[in-house]
């Protein structure tokens, strides 16, 4: 099988959980990174933190919470892109900003925000309580997908600002606090799309296809790396139509709508990784 060294590169990363570096013959590079159009700002758990970290000539190294974030320029400041995990606790929170040898603290506030709860009925009692078999495969696929939506590839010019991957009417469920079966569960950290099965799926952005497959609670997944730690996440596919390692162009079709997984009925749930923190993605998505 012939691989590019591009896709050599990704299987090293998603394997290992390091930073890829496309930035020298990257094709998703199409505009100067000060162009680059940033995300909504909420600083709430699940939110995005749009904070300024310094004005030197290089970009500096900036973390949150031990994951690395990415940095865009805007006139003559660098601006931090914060994803905040749905578990921060609210208040002061610090970044870290390594600009050549100094290393120094920048902090932020996180306000708190209530999300609702949600009842939902599950037929398949296996997808509410989990046979002993069934965990050692969730735990498993839980490690894949952890370093999928681990990854922080250096490219030219990243998309902070995603296209809506289908079309349907958007929920508000992220965030939410599920019962399923009246046994509570995870928050929610995706966008459910409603729309019906066969729907086409579209890349948001241009991308390369880290890891896919058939998901215990997810059904049909993929993730799409999107470069400076965004990376999208589609779940319960009826069809997946790309492969591992693939590079897809922004509109790209990558599969179809569908009811696999722990699903009350047919939509598309559509999540988004900003260094590694699960956000809200109508945050990083333009208005219908």
């Amino acid at each position: 099988m012939n691989i590019t060294r591009r896709q050599l590169l990704v299987f090293i990363a998603v394997a290992c959980g390091t930073v890829i570096d496309y930035s020298s013959s990257n094709a998703q590079s199409a505009a100067p990174i000060h162009a680059i159009a940033l995300p909504t700002e909420s600083r709430v758990p699940g939110g995005i933190a749009l904070v300024p970290v310094g004005n030197s000539a290089a970009p500096p190294n900036v973390e949150f919470a031990g994951r690395r974030t990415a940095v865009i320029r805007r006139g003559q400041d660098w601006i931090a892109v914060v994803g905040i995990p749905l578990s921060t606790a609210p208040g002061i929170q610090t970044l870290w900003v390594t600009d050549g040898t100094v290393k120094k603290k920048i902090p932020f506030t996180v306000r708190d925000k209530k999300y609702r709860t949600q009842h939902l009925t599950i037929q398949n009692q296996r997808q509410v309580n989990p046979t002993a078999e069934d965990l050692q495969r969730i735990e498993a696929e839980s490690i894949r997908s952890n370093v999928a939506l681990s990854l922080y590839s250096q490219i030219d010019a990243p998309t902070l600002v995603l296209q809506s991957p289908v079309a349907g009417v958007r929920s508000n469920t992220f965030g939410s606090r599920r019962i399923f079966n009246g046994e509570a569960r995870n928050p929610h950290t995706g966008m459910d799309i409603a729309a019906p099965t066969g729907t086409p799926i579209l890349s948001p952005a241009a991308g390369i296809v880290v890891e896919l497959g058939d998901f215990f609670f997810n059904g049909n997944t993929l993730y799409v790396d999107h470069g400076f730690g965004v990376v999208t996440m589609y779940c319960h596919l009826s069809k997946i139509a790309v492969k591992k390692g693939q590079s897809v162009a922004a509109g790209a079709l990558l599969g179809e709508v569908g009811a696999t997984g722990r699903v009350t009925g047919p939509h598309l749930h559509f999540g988004v990784a900003l260094n590694r923190a699960m956000v809200d993605p109508a945050l990083m998505m333009k208005a219908d």
